[in-house]
């Protein structure tokens, strides 16, 4: 496969620059925004937590309807009968995470633990394959740690963390993506026509 000429990356390159620049507002509201409510998801992440364990039980639900609709359209393709149950189970689960919000809160804390312990260990892994190639590849390291540290924390105070960890972790990292909008923002709209931010 050939790779790009250099005279092919540029004008593409320059486009995408000219519109992020074009829509830099756009990228500052939505970060003001993330930022917000990634503040109010940090100070009331009792109510954050319940609302994302609902939110959750409600896409296991819609995604699960959509999949039997299109399971039941093709009736004769292998494995149907498996197909439909796996769909069922989970939307019986959504169901339970919408009825039953506090059993659904304590489940999913304990699935963010392992998620966290299984980034944590792989960012850990990665980052002394990073130590061959890159100076900085410590962050990568640190990043691993802290996620290990927060599964431990999580794990120790489980089942009274569950009141709190997901809205306050999913909070943390609304604001953090918020404020990485807001600086695109910031820089495009300072861009000039050299087309880099």
């Amino acid at each position: 496969m050939n790779e790009p000429k250099h005279e092919e990356i540029e004008p593409l390159r320059g486009y995408v620059a000219a519109t992020i620049h074009a829509h830099w507002k756009v990228f500052l509201i939505q970060g003001v925004f993330m930022m917000i409510l990634g503040l109010f998801a940090v100070a009331l992440p009792h109510i954050s937590t319940l609302a994302i364990e609902i939110f959750v039980g409600w896409l296991f639900i819609i995604g699960s309807f959509f999949r039997v609709l299109a399971i039941l359209r093709s009736r004769t393709a292998p494995g149907f009968w498996w197909s439909l149950l796996t769909a069922m189970v989970v939307i019986a689960l959504g169901l339970v995470l919408i009825v039953q919000p506090l059993q659904g809160v304590l489940t999913l804390t304990l699935l963010l633990a392992v998620i966290l312990v299984v980034e944590g260990l792989g960012a850990i892994l990665i980052s002394f394959e990073f130590r061959r190639h890159l100076r900085n590849w410590g962050w990568v390291l640190f990043s691993g740690i802290v996620d290990l540290v927060l599964a431990y924390l999580i794990w120790q105070g489980w089942p009274d963390t569950a009141a709190w960890a997901i809205g306050l972790l999913v909070g943390i990292n609304m604001f953090f993506f918020g404020l990485a909008l807001m600086m695109t923002a910031i820089a495009a709209r300072k861009m000039k026509g050299d087309g880099l931010i």
